[in-house]
């Protein structure tokens, strides 16, 4: 059975009865974890094996884990910083600040491979205008040739510990003051100016093998009138012909105010980001909106979207204990530690 092109989630520590008899529906294709699915190490180590046992192929198990606001594990996982604070640094030494950002990609996904978990939604590509709350220290930088030089390192390390990339908020969605999880973000600059600033660091990114790219649910309303995760202008024309991205195409999640515009019901919602491009959407936090989408988008086959997902998998395989063995994991934990305690060290890294 092929991946489907659906990722959901689940309510508990552990897959209920009724998360058993979903994950076998051939549109399922993976599931997002949240921090309510962790109790411990080895119980988040059971779930995973529950869920890619569930299928062959393996469903792919994902978690946003960015570090600062948004990490889903806290506990027994080391506390990351949050982007902006490597971007601070990479100001102040170029060189360090990359550095530091490799390892901090490095040890993100080392620690979530440890535990099975394919990929993290990450990392943010979106300009720090300084408008966007949600966005916020989230992003790495203003400037779209620092974004790109501090997201190539940490996408380096994420590779390094055998995890894909997904870059997120295609085109961007640094420039909206609005929060798309409870509103509709609309983007009233031309494309000229989207194409310049925002779109520069996936435009080199995905010339060195960006796995992967999320969407925003923002109306670029010089563009198109439907957000760009279900505008085929955004993901059909820019992203693939244009930009010419080979990689998989992730919705955002079609709970959010943001996807409303794009249909009533969830599986309407679903049809219209996949026709438009996307190879995989996400339903979060509504399990009646994923049921929708698993009883009424119908037959759906696309190999090559399939083919694409598989590459998600994670590689690499390693268990904690092993992970607890490793000098360089001991390293990475110290030099996180000590510049989030006081960032003016002068950081050395070997």
């Amino acid at each position: 059975m092929s991946l489907g092109p659906v990722m959901l989630d689940i309510n508990g520590v552990e897959l209920s009865n009724e998360d058993k008899e979903i994950l076998q529906h051939p549109l399922v294709g993976g599931v997002i974890l949240f921090t309510r699915n962790y109790e411990n190490l080895d119980q988040l180590v059971q779930l995973v094996k529950q869920i890619h046992e569930a299928r062959d192929p393996h469903l792919l198990v994902a978690v946003d884990h960015e570090g600062g606001r948004v990490q889903r594990f806290r506990e027994e996982f080391t506390h990351l910083p949050a982007a902006r604070r490597l971007g601070e640094l990479y100001d102040h030494n170029h060189k360090k600040g990359k550095q530091l950002t490799q390892l901090a990609g490095w040890l993100m996904a080392i620690e979530l491979r440890s535990v099975g978990i394919d990929f993290s939604f990450a990392p943010v590509l979106d300009l720090d205008y300084g408008i966007c709350d949600v966005i916020g220290d989230r992003a790495f930088h203003q400037q779209p040739d620092a974004v790109y030089e501090l997201v190539y390192a940490y996408i380096t390390g994420m590779h390094e510990a055998g995890m894909s990339a997904v870059g997120k908020h295609f085109p961007g969605h640094g420039a909206v003051r609005e929060d798309s999880h409870i509103a509709i973000p609309c983007d009233e600059r031309e494309y000229d100016s989207i194409y310049q600033g925002d779109i520069k660091p996936y435009r080199l990114l995905i010339q060195n093998n960006l796995s992967a790219i999320m969407p925003a649910h923002v109306i670029y309303n010089k563009i198109d009138t439907l957000p760009a995760g279900f505008s085929s202008k955004w993901l059909k024309t820019v992203l693939r012909k244009q930009l010419k991205f080979q990689g998989v195409i992730f919705s955002d999640d079609l709970d959010m105010q943001g996807a409303s515009v794009a249909g009533e019901t969830y599986s309407e919602r679903a049809r219209t980001a996949l026709a438009a491009g996307c190879d995989m959407v996400l339903v979060c936090n509504n399990r009646a909106g994923a049921v929708d989408v698993l009883d009424n988008l119908g037959e759906y086959a696309e190999p090559v979207s399939a083919s694409r997902l598989v590459r998600m998998h994670g590689r690499h395989p390693l268990t904690r204990k092993e992970l607890n063995k490793m000098a360089r994991w001991h390293d990475a934990v110290d030099a996180i530690q000590k510049y989030l305690d006081d960032p003016s060290l002068d950081l050395q890294f070997t």
